[in-house]
Parts: structure tokens; sequence; C-alpha cells
């Protein structure tokens, strides 16, 4: 028996005569953050399509596979649905958005009387990244939400304001950590302890926007109570 040539030969031969290849096209491009490089990429969504191969030239079609996402920095394939992640940039947008949102729906509920509550707000606004934010913008922007919603201070959250809160939170919260957020949420009621213990409405404005972030109504009280300690 020639070397290499056993049992074990030839089941090491046998892909190198026969096996299956896929041929890749390109259908499109884009941005995305991929779990390979840890960060923003390019990448290009391809199609492709399988051939049994022998000898390594292609004889016939094993029918189509795909789609699949191909990182143009480290080339690594992945499934389509890691475009469901957010980029970094467009992450750190919507948590801008989101805490935004959520000082002015708790600012609604308890009112802009108090300086105190518009410069927590502010705080917490100009953290998230909206750098330029003051107080009477804020203060403008409540009175719009109010009119609009056909809401005033001191009452319930009502169903305009509930889906702008949950149009902000839900696309973010399956992306943010638990500690993300309640951190959220710590600073929504810290804006309405500002001027304040709890208004019945600001309470229910915070138990919205613990359910928008998926916090359980237990884990809501604790973090509200909490809010009350300083930092």
């Amino acid at each position: 028996m020639l070397p290499g040539r056993g049992r074990n030969g030839r089941a090491a031969l046998l892909p190198r005569i026969a096996g299956t290849r896929t041929a890749w096209t390109p259908v499109g491009d884009g941005e995305f953050f991929c779990p390979g490089c840890g960060g923003d990429r390019n990448y290009q969504r391809l199609t492709g399509r399988r051939r049994f191969t022998l000898l390594g030239l292609p004889v016939l079609p094993r029918g189509e596979t795909g789609p699949a996402i191909e990182c143009a920095a480290c080339r690594r394939h992945f499934g389509t649905d890691v475009l469901d992640h957010p980029t970094t940039t467009r992450f750190s947008a919507m948590l801008r958005d989101a805490v935004h949102t959520v000082a002015l729906a708790v600012l609604a509920a308890g009112g802009t009387a108090s300086r105190t509550a518009l410069e927590t707000a502010v705080s917490a606004v100009r953290a998230a990244g909206f750098d330029d934010c003051t107080e009477e913008q804020l203060d403008t922007l409540v009175e719009a939400l109010a009119a609009d919603t056909g809401r005033f201070h001191g009452e319930p959250c009502v169903p305009g304001l509930a889906i702008e809160l949950h149009e902000a939170l839900d696309p973010l919260a399956p992306h943010l950590a638990p500690a993300g957020r309640e951190s959220i949420l710590l600073q929504a009621a810290r804006i309405a302890l500002a001027d304040g213990p709890y208004t019945p409405a600001e309470r229910d404005t915070l138990a919205t926007v613990g359910a928008a972030l998926t916090i359980c109504s237990t884990d809501v009280t604790r973090l509200m109570a909490a809010a009350r300690t300083p930092s």
C-alpha cells in the first residue's frame, strides 16, 4: 500500500476531489455594527449559489444559500439579523433622543414652574448629547407638548404622550443592559423629585417610562425609592 493511501489517506484525499463551493454575489451594502470587529464597519449583503465540485470544478448546482452579511474589514459572514443591532452612531442618537423625550414627559407631568426641575432636566439632556439644550428650550417644548396632547400639568400620562415614550424607548430597550435601562429611569425620577415629592402624575409617567424600558413594576418602585437617596 502506498504511503498516505490507506483508509485515512483516502478520507483526506476525498475533499480535494469532490466537495461543495459557494459563489457569492453582492446585492447591497451599508454600515453595521460588526460583532467580530466590535465596532462600526462597512458591509456587503451577499446571496450565494452552491455548486457540487469535482476536482475543483463546479459541475452541478446545489441550490441557493444566504443571504449573508460580510464585514468589509474582517471578511467574516453573519446572518442578516446582525443588522438589527444599531451602529454606535445610531445607538448614541437613539439614547440621546430617548433621554430628551423622557425629560420632557416628566416635566410635562410636574410642570416647568420649578427652576430646579428644569435645571435637572437640562443637565440630563446635555449629558446625553444635546450640548446646546437650555431651560428656555425645554420650557417651550413642554408647553407645545401639552398643547399637542391636550394634557394639562398634573394630569396622568395620556395616550398620546405614552405613545411618544414608547416610540422613543421601545427600539432602544433591547440594546441596553439592565443597568442602562435603570439609569434612564433614575434620571427621570430625579427630575421629578427636583421640585419635591412625586405627584400622582409623575408616578404615572415614571411607570410608563419603566414599562417602555421593560422594567418590571417592582423594580420601578425600587428605583423610584432609590432616587430619593442622594448619590
